[in-house]
């Protein structure tokens, strides 16, 4: 079962968008561009929902990402 969390690897601001584009199978410059749209198109609404996400989405397991050390 495939689970929504921030990414740790390819994060700009928070990791929101690339957590997502993960999850979807898509490339995170896709949902960024969205993510730049939506801000433009609603404003607060949309800087409020980011804020949110980043505070309900977990942060990926560190034995999650590719590439990342396994840490006991």
């Amino acid at each position: 079962m495939k689970r929504l969390y921030r990414s740790r690897r390819n994060r700009i601001l928070a990791g929101v968008c690339a957590g997502i584009a993960d999850y979807f199978g898509t490339d995170p410059t896709i949902i960024r561009i969205l993510a730049v749209i939506l801000l433009v198109a609603f404003n607060i609404a949309s800087v409020i929902s980011y804020l949110i996400m980043i505070i309900i989405i977990p942060l990926e397991p560190v034995d999650a990402a590719p590439g990342s050390p396994i840490k006991s």
